[in-house]
Parts: structure tokens; C-alpha cells; sequence
């Protein structure tokens, strides 16, 4: 007999094809992972060294569900040094990972039968979430001009029907390096306004930019009357992947109500895994500067190998450390990566999985050395050609 979920929204919920296709690797010792999303070095020592410390002294116990008041003064200090702004303890939320910070927020604006309007190719989590709680997804494409990303705002907001919940917006985006620049989130902040939605500002990739310092945020534009969550992560700007680690920015009205969502979502977060966030933010800056000129130099690098190949399309990322790239002929993303997995032993992550808008293009994440990449790129390259 099969059993099958109780709830349709749930079981119309489709797997990741990333995992799919890494879960056709297994077995391989040859394989060049590049499909998933996360640095290839190890968190900094630094960082584990606070951990292990929390642990010998005995920091085992449960501990507040919005998290340690010393994280979250941290990290409202991290984020007005960063932008000016004058965030509190009370604005902060830690979360076991960016995904629950996602999946937190989305329960506390999105109703069943309302609608998200997202724009995309988009990380395939940001969906998923939604559909979960029943709602309605709307993609307004992010496309490709004069060689970069682009939205259009206008087109964005016709697209929001009068049902709309929420508009969620994942500026520095994964998988394609779009970046909203401080004049789009003004004008998106006041059409949530005018409309009296949510904003729900996916920001995980803010420190990993290639013009600037970092990425223009909703945090210094929001004030304490506006419907908006920002949802953050230690994963990316600290090589932090696999220690679960995330935080939410949100007004202080709604504190007690993300206390409580969060109780009957996760209880709290680890006492070490928090020792360990406050030590990256006050330590971290060297190593978030040096991980972005490594990524900086393996772009040039990719850069340089795609500009050789007529075939290939890459509008140039302007931040994350992912190549969102399209070969001509090739409309079936996840049957190329398949055979670009099989033929030269490289992974990638098929366009598809970041939505409609996605596929015919793949992704290669290069926060990886340059003569690994450069190896992944010579066994493609027949491929590619």
C-alpha cells in the first residue's frame, strides 16, 4: 500500500532536481561538485574554536526561542554599522538556518490562497515554502539585457493581482547574480506601501558582491510601521553551510509573534552554533573580505574560458559566486547537467529547478580554487563547443 500525505499542497510538491542529480553521482569518486551552493573552504577555525569552547563550558541547555540576547545585540550592531540603520535586540529573530528564517516569515504574512509574487529564476526553496502553506506563486521573469540581469519594477507590479499576500525579493539572487540597486528597493518598499503587503527581502548573499563593499539592502530604507521581513544566514559570508545558522529582521510589534512561531517551529537554536555567530561577527570581516577576492578571481576565470565558447551565453553576475550560463541548442536543463555529469564527471545544477524562467540555462557555483575550476572547465569544454 502507499501512503501518501494528507495534504494536497504537500503532495503536489515536487523533489529537487539538484539532489536528484547529485544522488545520480553517488558512488563516483571522480566527480567535480559544482552544483551546490556553498564555499569550498571550511568554516575558519576561529569560528570553530567558539563553538568547542560553548561546549566544554557546559552551554548544552535549551535557551530563548527568539535566541541569546547576546547574539541578537550582535547582530543588530552587524547590521547598523553596515547601513546606518538603528535596529535593536527586539528587531532580531535567530533561526536554526536562512531556511527556517524563510519558512518562519512565510508563515507569519502568507495566508492559504493568497498570493507570492516572486521574481525568478529563483532559489527553489522560496517556492516550495509557499506552496506548502497553500499559497498561490506568482514569477515575474529577471532577465538577461546588454549582458546582465535585469527586472523590471513595472512589470513586477502589474503582476501582483489584488489577492496578493506578499512580495518577496531575493536581491543579491541566486542563481543568477541580479542585484536591486537602492533606488528599486525604494520604489518596491512604497508600492508595498500603496498596496499594504508584506516585503519579505531575502538578503543571505549581501556580503559576497564584486563592485562594492555590499549589496544594497531593504534594512536601511524599512521603518518600524512597514510590513517587512529580512531574512539573513551565517552560511555563505562566513563558510558556515553546514551549522544551521540564520536570523530574521523584522519590526519590533511583531517580536512576541515571532517568539512564538518560532517555539512551535524549532524551540531554539543551539547554545555553541550562537557562540559561534557572535564570534564571525566580530572576528569575520578578514575573512569575508578574502573569500570574495577568491571568488572575484575564479569569475575572471570563468569569464575567460566562456568567452572562448561561441555557444555559451553568461550574463555576468554581479554578486553571489554563481555562473548562470545558457548553451545554444540546449532546452532540456536537467537531461544536459545529466549528461554533462555522465560524459565528463562535472556537476551542475539544471536551470529548471530555479523555476520555468530558469530552464535552458545551468548553474556552476564557483566559490571553488581556479584550477579546479579550470579542470572542470577543459573536461566541459567538448560539451560546451
Amino acid at each position: 500500500m502507499t501512503i501518501r500525505a494528507g495534504r494536497p499542497a504537500v503532495r503536489a510538491l515536487q523533489p529537487s532536481l539538484i539532489r536528484k542529480l547529485a544522488n545520480a553521482g553517488i558512488g563516483r569518486t571522480d566527480i567535480i561538485p559544482l552544483w551546490f551552493g556553498e564555499p569550498d573552504k571550511p568554516t575558519p577555525e576561529f569560528i570553530r574554536q567558539a563553538a568547542k569552547d560553548a561546549i566544554d563550558e557546559g552551554q548544552t541547555f535549551y535557551q530563548p526561542s527568539r535566541g541569546i540576547i547576546e547574539l541578537r545585540a550582535a547582530l543588530a550592531d552587524y547590521t547598523n554599522r553596515l547601513y546606518g540603520a538603528s535596529f535593536t535586540p527586539e528587531n532580531i529573530v535567530v533561526t536554526p538556518s536562512g531556511m527556517t528564517a524563510l519558512s518562519v516569515a512565510l508563515q507569519c504574512m502568507i495566508a492559504d490562497g493568497a498570493a507570492l509574487v516572486l521574481p525568478s529564476p529563483v532559489w527553489p526553496n522560496f517556492a516550495g515554502s509557499a506552496e506548502i502553506l497553500g499559497a498561490e506563486v506568482v514569477r515575474v521573469p529577471i532577465r538577461p539585457r546588454a549582458g546582465v540581469w535585469s527586472l523590471d519594477l513595472d512589470e513586477l507590479f502589474a503582476a501582483c493581482p489584488a489577492h496578493t499576500g506578499a512580495l518577496a525579493i531575493n536581491s543579491p539572487n541566486n542563481p543568477t547574480g541580479w542585484m536591486l540597486e537602492d533606488d528599486e528597493q525604494r520604489r518596491i518598499i512604497d508600492f508595498c506601501r500603496e498596496r499594504d503587503i508584506w516585503l519579505i527581502a531575502d538578503e543571505v548573499y549581501n556580503r559576497i558582491v564584486y563592485d562594492r563593499a555590499r549589496a544594497p539592502s531593504f534594512a536601511d530604507k524599512v521603518t518600524d510601521d512597514d510590513k517587512y521581513l529580512i531574512v539573513n544566514s551565517f552560511s555563505k559570508s562566513w563558510a558556515m553551510t553546514g551549522w544551521r545558522l540564520g536570523w530574521l529582521t523584522a519590526p519590533e510589534s511583531l517580536a512576541e509573534t515571532l517568539g512564538s512561531v518560532s517555539e512551535f517551529n524549532f524551540s531554539c537554536v543551539f547554545a555553541p552554533v550562537q557562540a559561534a555567530g557572535i564570534t564571525a561577527l566580530q572576528l569575520g570581516e578578514p575573512f569575508i573580505r578574502e573569500s570574495v577576492a577568491r571568488y572575484r578571481s575564479a569569475l575572471e576565470a570563468v569569464e575567460r574560458r566562456f568567452a572562448e565558447l561561441p555557444r555559451v551565453t553568461f550574463p555576468k553576475p554581479r554578486a553571489t559566486f554563481y555562473a548562470f550560463f545558457a548553451v545554444d541548442g540546449v532546452a532540456d536543463s536537467y537531461a544536459f547537467a545529466e549528461k554533462v555529469l555522465r560524459e565528463t564527471g562535472v556537476g551542475l545544477a539544471p536551470g529548471a529547478a530555479f523555476g520555468p524562467q530558469g530552464e535552458g540555462y545551468l548553474r556552476l557555483c564557483f566559490a571553488a580554487d581556479v584550477a579546479l575550476l579550470e579542470r572542470a572547465l577543459s573536461q566541459m569544454r567538448p560539451l560546451l563547443s
